[in-house]
């Protein structure tokens, strides 16, 4: 069995130093003629980039530490993750998986709202403080394995219960179809059929569904198919710049959030109004504040680690492939982005359904947005499976 080993976040005082001289002498400029609705404005950014100067980041780190972290050689990656163990020896065990652009920070809000389960949170390969695989190659099969592994070989359980968001919802479903000892599956972005399924199906609502879906990704995916074809040339730029590379995460956690922005105004990256943490609840930042969404940043900064996060989308992990019907039980709620995901998709892949329902709050980074409602699904999911 490999052994963990315990790890705490160090960030030297050159490399913070050397952040603030950077975002201090940073050439921003304001919203050009005629700018689109949707993506980060001047105005906002500027606000961002100047909080960024005042983050307290030794504060941060000492809560981020609070949370018992390991490192664990499994294959050719050095994983990161959060290990909380329960007070209970025989306490349930949970998995839970982030995406991008988050990290393992932000699923820390679902790990401290579960104190009676064993939860581990890792790192992607390539991600925050975990290495890269040595031969680049990340498919959702090679990170299932990995997962599985720490899991089972790495911290010795027997059985487990799993949860991914984004890219790892797909990986998700592979460890709970292909995986022994997998108890059960939470799902708050359920599955998904690859193209050539999609293009199959007869059913109207399931074609009206995957048909609005590739209206959305046409106005909105060209982030992931410059991240999938030219992942190194973009990153050379995020890597060097850290509003550039503010402004390319902080759209993302503000416009796929359950966040109540528009673009005349209110507020939102695209917006010209006042913006999230100053407005009161009724902001961009209400379900991810901007201490959160600075940690995110920061994290990506100092570990470099931006362009091994576009991994997934080089290598195609984003794109669903054939993935097995997944027979353990299992606990579907679709989250308000993809609020009408047809349940005969969710019967078609989890075959022993225990309950189905669409969440009222809630969107993309599900498990940060409402840590206590998708803890709740935890619970469901236990009394069900467990």
């Amino acid at each position: 069995m490999t052994t963990a080993r315990p790890f705490e976040i160090r960030v030297p005082d050159e490399v913070l130093t050397d952040l603030h001289d950077r975002l201090r002498r940073a050439r921003l400029q304001p919203d050009s003629p005629r700018k689109p609705s949707s993506g980060m404005s001047g105005d906002y950014l500027r606000r961002l980039v100047d909080a960024w100067l005042a983050f307290d980041w030794r504060e941060r780190e000492t809560w981020l530490n609070g949370h018992p972290q390991f490192l664990a050689d499994v294959g050719d990656t050095t994983l990161h993750f959060v290990h909380r163990r329960a007070e209970r020896a025989d306490a349930p065990v949970l998995l839970v998986m982030h995406g991008w652009p988050h990290t393992f920070a932000l699923q820390l809000a679902l790990v401290d709202a579960l104190p009676d389960v064993h939860v581990v949170a890792p790192s992607l390969p390539g991600f925050a403080f975990s290495t890269p695989y040595a031969d680049g190659e990340m498919s959702e099969t090679r990170l299932a394995d990995t997962m599985h592994r720490l899991m089972t070989e790495v911290l010795g359980y027997e059985r487990y219960l799993t949860y991914g968001e984004d890219v790892t919802a797909n990986v998700s479903d592979l460890i709970a179809a292909t995986y022994p000892g997998v108890a059960g599956i939470l799902a708050t972005h359920s599955h998904f059929p690859n193209q050539e399924q999609r293009e199959q199906t007869t059913d109207a609502s399931e074609r009206a569904f995957f048909d609005t879906l590739a209206a959305f990704h046409g106005d909105h995916g060209a982030y992931g198919h410059v991240q999938g074809t030219r992942p190194d040339t973009l990153a050379t730029a995020l890597n060097d710049s850290p509003a550039g590379l503010l402004a390319w995460l902080a759209e993302k956690l503000v416009e796929w959030s359950d966040t109540p922005w528009r673009s005349d105004g209110d507020g939102g990256p695209g917006g010209d109004g006042d913006s999230g943490g100053d407005r009161g609840p009724a902001t961009v930042e209400r379900r991810i504040s901007r201490e959160r969404i600075l940690t995110e940043a920061t994290i990506y900064w100092v570990t470099q680690s931006i362009r091994s996060s576009f991994r997934p989308y080089y290598e195609g992990a984003d794109q669903p492939g054939v993935i097995p019907p997944t027979r353990v039980p299992a606990v579907v709620a679709i989250q308000r982005h993809e609020s009408t995901y047809p349940e005969s998709l969710a019967r078609a892949h989890y075959l022993d359904l225990r309950s189905f329902e669409r969440l009222d709050e809630g969107g993309h980074f599900t498990a940060a947005e409402v840590p206590e409602v998708v803890a709740g699904l935890v619970r469901r999911l236990v009394a069900e499976a467990w």
